[in-house]
């Protein structure tokens, strides 16, 4: 840790003037880029007591080994050099956004002769158009593929169009109409350039011009006569009116304006923005920032100003800019907005009317983003390493878990007792290896024995597989079963592969259950933990007292998650196999009647007490139903006792109910039954 006083400028040394300045640390790295209407007010805030520096601007500073300026004219200059020193050295405490580059824009290539209409990312190209971004690139290709019957621009690859070009045979979109076809010379280059120019006009926000001329052409060609032509136009215009309907008007006056909205707390900040032309929401954008730097509100709508016009020049930056606080000062900003696009550009905060109302939309969503990135900061694989990593030393692994299994039981009352097993590889689950068990081995409640037969039963198929690569042989049945399908990297999907750790919900009797199936079966390299609800404390085997893991723990943030699913994994199991025993019929007893023949039956007779009544040969006649499964359908039904007749008690008459039909299908099965 550097101390600032090492390298603080000598009194004097810094200019009372606009510029750029840079720390870096001891191996001349860049890690902090800042601008500054006056360098020596500003450079003075850094070399304060540090008890008065905000935390992060302290780390800041002692991490930094020098600091050095740059005097420029004015604040405007300023602006464009830190935006510029930002992308070209990437410090690691200025604000960063996070999946900039990602988002799918609809691009015209204006700069090639026969421009071409497609799905672009990544960075901007010179002479092509570019519309959006869009949250999906499947929201792009709807769009295009309606515009192209109006629109019949090229879309093709060059390699196709090259081709078609040397067979003299276009795509399968010439032939349709989708595709004016500049490869075979149906139309000439400056026709189709013209073509991509309407194109880029409309999604631009200029679309009533063109289709009122649209209708006026329709109403020529029917008053002509023509009327396939106008049929066609007819078309061409309801497919128009389709693609705007994509985008609702959002401000009636055909503002071109980008709305900016922010939700932050204290150590990250999600931006979202929405993108308006011609009144239409054309694009939609976010970020999440880490706040690694002291930064206001302002601030925050500074840097997103820079990242979205730092490289934009011209119509890309809209003539009004509505934002949730005003960068300070906001002159400039404003000034440098207003030399990127060439006019006049006004930066200000909507006080009332629709953009106000569209302000708080943007707002939403912005929340609902950062929301959205919390729930799934067990997807960062920095977090999920972490997390790994407490557990491992938590428990004293020689390793890290990268296979955790976790299982839980469920019932109600001691009925329809179940257990589940759920499987999460490198901290995130792995839904194809989820399993779940029914309870054979006693009857009643009791979590404890349930445990044992759960992980004598897995870690048993577990060594079966492993004996015999390919197959496993039941111990209960001394049936021998293929693994049957692998996944798609070519993995078994039974239990050919065994956890590093094993959790299971429940305290020190759970843990003992399943330490003791383990050592049974002669597996002494598989770590056993549980999860204790009340307090979430961690038990071990052999050991009185629990491991307790700090409430800010990854660690034990990844084994709730993972308790958690199996918990809700088993009693959705239980639950549906309760559901399908009360609604259980006589039919059911039937094997091999699967729910497809038993509705037809039901259909086919009106009801179970006429299908009761049935001869067997009345029974054959229903398509599917052959004279065995009929003499089992007898069967089943005489020894089913009917079930009494409902009385009404006030006229003592005897209300005829028809007995229910056997259950429909069964529960959705993922994962798989064992």
């Amino acid at each position: 840790m550097a101390d600032p006083s090492s390298y603080r400028p000598k009194p004097g040394q810094i200019p009372d003037a606009p510029g750029v300045y840079k720390f870096r640390d001891e191996h001349r790295r860049v890690i902090y880029v800042g601008k500054a209407k006056s360098l020596r007010q500003r450079l003075a805030n850094y070399f304060q007591d540090l008890a008065g520096l905000h935390p992060r601007t302290r780390s800041m500073v002692t991490t930094a080994a020098s600091v050095e300026w740059t005097v420029v004219t004015n604040e405007v200059e300023a602006l464009q050099l830190e935006y510029t020193w930002i992308k070209e050295f990437d410090p690691r405490f200025n604000v960063k956004y996070r999946d900039d580059k990602s988002y799918p824009y609809l691009a015209v290539t204006m700069n090639e002769q026969y421009p071409r209409v497609q799905v672009m990312r990544g960075q901007k190209k010179k002479g092509v158009r570019y519309f959006g971004p869009y949250g999906h690139a499947w929201a792009i290709r709807d769009t295009v593929d309606l515009l192209l019957r109006a629109f019949p621009v090229r879309t093709c690859s060059a390699g196709v169009f090259k081709n078609a070009t040397r067979t003299g045979r276009p795509c399968l979109l010439g032939y349709i109409g989708k595709c004016s076809a500049p490869c075979v010379e149906r139309v000439t280059a400056d026709v189709h350039r013209e073509l991509a120019e309407d194109f880029c006009d409309f999604m631009a926000g200029r679309t009533g011009t063109y289709i009122r001329r649209l209708e006026r052409q329709m109403a020529d060609a029917a008053e002509e006569m023509e009327y396939e032509r106008a049929a066609r136009l007819r078309d061409d215009i309801e497919a128009l009116k389709k693609a705007m309907a994509k985008s609702a008007v959002v401000l009636a006056d055909a503002t071109d304006a980008d709305l900016i909205a922010l939700a932050e707390d204290e150590l990250e900040a999600a931006v979202q923005i929405f993108h308006v032309r011609g009144g239409r929401v054309r694009g939609q954008r976010g970020w999440v920032t880490d706040k690694v730097e002291a930064v206001t509100s302002g601030d925050l709508v500074e840097h997103a100003l820079q990242q979205l016009y730092g490289e934009e020049s011209g119509d890309a930056v809209p003539k009004e800019v509505l934002v949730p606080a005003l960068p300070d000062p906001i002159e400039p900003v404003q000034a440098w907005l207003t030399e990127r696009r060439g006019a006049n550009v006004s930066l200000r905060i909507p006080q009332r009317g629709d953009k106000k109302a569209l302000m708080e939309t943007v707002a939403r969503n912005a929340q609902q983003s950062l929301v959205l990135h919390k729930t799934k900061r067990a997807s960062d694989l920095t977090t999920r390493s972490r997390a790994l990593e407490e557990i491992a030393a938590a428990l004293e692994l020689d390793s890290v878990p990268l296979r955790v299994e976790c299982y839980d039981i469920s019932h109600l009352q001691g009925d329809d007792v179940v257990a589940s097993m759920v499987v999460f590889e490198d901290g995130l689950a792995r839904k194809s290896e989820y399993r779940r068990f029914q309870i054979k081995g006693f009857e009643g409640q009791d979590d404890v024995r349930s445990m044992h037969e759960v992980i004598t039963r897995r870690f048993r198929r577990y060594l079966a597989e492993k004996e015999r690569t390919g197959e496993w042989v039941d111990e209960e049945t001394g049936e021998v079963s293929d693994l049957g399908p692998t996944e798609e990297d070519g993995r078994p999907k039974r239990f050919a592969y065994p956890p590093q750790l094993v959790v299971v919900d429940g305290g020190q009797p759970q843990v003992a259950a399943a330490k003791r199936a383990l050592d049974e079966l002669g597996i002494d390299d598989i770590a056993v933990c549980g999860l204790a609800k009340r307090l979430e404390e961690v038990w071990v085997p052999g050991e009185d007292d629990p491991v307790i893991l700090p409430r800010t723990s990854e660690g034990l943030y990844l084994l709730q998650r993972v308790r958690d699913e199996a918990h809700r994994f088993a009693i959705t199991y239980q639950r549906n196999k309760r559901a399908k025993r009360f609604r259980a019929g006589p039919l059911d007893a039937v094997p091999g009647l699967g729910d497809a023949r038993k509705q037809t039956l039901i259909k086919h007779f009106g009801s179970v007490k006429k299908l009761r009544s049935a001869t067997i040969d009345q029974i054959c006649e229903v398509p599917g139903v052959g004279r065995k499964t009929a003499e089992a359908i007898a069967v089943a039904l005489a020894q089913a006792a009917p079930a009494a007749p409902a009385v009404n008690t006030a006229t003592g008459e005897i209300m005829e109910e028809e007995e229910p039909v056997a259950a429909g299908p069964s529960e959705e099965r993922r994962g798989q039954e064992t």
